[in-house]
């Protein structure tokens, strides 16, 4: 379990009664005081491995127990066994807890980031109070219950309004030859997809409040450094907000790569034939996931093009100091700027404006990619493995080196 008061024990916290010391974009939400309620989570705890465990039986069990007992998991006649359909063990036995999981690594990664917005400098001074004026808001968003019942009433609307088709290959190990669906099927529909859905518009929900989070602070007017050596002004920390969403990632990926890989294992389909759906899945999660990084562009933009001007002109007043005084040879009488030690000598200064040049508009890194990208390829590698099997790859570059 994790204690929402571990973090009270990390180095530098800020007083208790600051709300960037304490914020967090999932405690104290409405499904976790449900949770509370019911007694199934202590009070002050996130109890998500006990959650994950209990949402992954009531989807899988009822499925597996009633394929077992019509003999319709290993084997079945005239049709595919339930082992086969690798999207509904996944879903329920992989998707579904890391999408509980996952909300223990917002918890934490979200706090490091209020606190360190909080001793970074960026919003210190005056600036504090309106930046604690702002956490309280994003708090009144979080802890409101609409969003979360509109979550639950969607995914149950989309599952009424869907109706099932007997002929789809998802549902093929629960139909009985006369086309009647069977109780497998039934809990799968009704139950099982519903969690799942619920569970991954709760996270579409988490995203867009992290999103308007960074987008308060954005416009707060931080106190951002244009030489600092992250190239973000000083606030590179938060590139690391989208890998907070890996097991989210995780959890997508793995259902997608589940579904086909059926398709390549069972019905003679191609890996060529997902590339674009791969790609964009792709390419519109990672633009997901960065939303909350594009919401600090425009301070991170306003900083470098007010700096750049200015910095400019520093070093540009320099150089022509250090011109008149050790090429015309002519009398200097402000020194100041020639002997200030924090800018230095004329190339110490062009390493100054160099910085504030190459700032970037957007606080996304290499490290922010890899947090995203990595997460997101490791099922598609296994699922790449069908196909090319990584025991006759090593073979063949065997007998090539040999």
């Amino acid at each position: 379990m994790l204690s929402v008061a571990d973090d009270a024990m990390t180095r530098g916290r800020a007083p208790a009664d600051r709300p960037a010391a304490n914020f967090s974009p999932v405690d104290d939400e409405p499904p976790l005081r449900w949770w509370r309620r019911l007694r199934i989570v202590p009070a002050g705890e996130l109890g998500v491995g006990r959650r994950a465990v209990l949402l992954a039986l009531v989807s899988w069990v009822p499925i597996a127990a009633w394929a077992f007992h019509a003999n319709r998991f290993l084997q079945a006649d005239g049709g595919e066994p339930l082992l086969q359909h690798y999207g509904i063990h996944v879903r329920c036995l992989i998707a579904v807890p890391l999408l509980v999981l996952a909300e223990a690594g917002l918890h934490r990664i979200g706090r490091v980031i209020a606190r360190q917005f909080a001793e970074s400098g960026v919003v210190g001074g005056d600036l504090r109070l309106r930046f604690d004026a702002a956490v309280r808001d994003v708090q009144r968003v979080r802890d409101r219950s609409l969003p979360w019942v509109l979550a639950v009433g969607v995914a149950l609307a989309w599952t009424l309004v869907e109706r099932p088709s007997m002929r789809e290959d998802a549902l093929a190990w629960a139909v009985d030859a006369d086309g009647s669906l069977r109780f497998g099927g039934w809990w799968f529909l009704y139950v099982a997809r519903p969690i799942f859905v619920a569970l991954l518009l709760g996270w579409l929900w988490r995203l867009a409040l992290v999103t308007y989070w960074m987008w308060r602070i954005g416009r707060l007017g931080l106190s951002l450094v244009p030489t600092h050596p992250d190239r973000t002004g000083g606030i590179g920390f938060i590139g690391k907000l989208p890998g907070a969403f890996a097991l989210v990632t995780l959890a997508l990926s793995s259902v997608l790569a589940s579904r086909w890989a059926h398709e390549v294992l069972h019905h003679g389909a191609h890996l060529a034939s997902y590339r674009l759906p791969a790609l964009a899945y792709a390419v519109l999660w990672t633009l997901l996931l960065c939303l909350p990084l594009f919401a600090l562009a425009p301070a991170l933009r306003a900083t470098r093009r007010t700096a750049l001007p200015a910095y400019a002109a520093l070093v540009g007043e320099q150089g022509r100091l250090v011109h008149r005084r050790w090429i015309e040879r002519e009398p200097v009488e402000d020194r100041a700027l020639l002997e200030a030690a924090e800018i230095g000598p004329v190339a110490d200064a062009r390493v100054v404006y160099d910085a504030v040049r190459q700032m970037r508009s957007m606080p996304i890194g290499r490290a922010t990619l890899i947090g995203i990208l990595v997460p997101m390829a490791i099922p598609f590698i296994l699922l790449a493995l069908l196909e090319f099997p990584l025991v006759a790859i090593l073979s063949k570059l065997l007998k090539a080196l040999v």
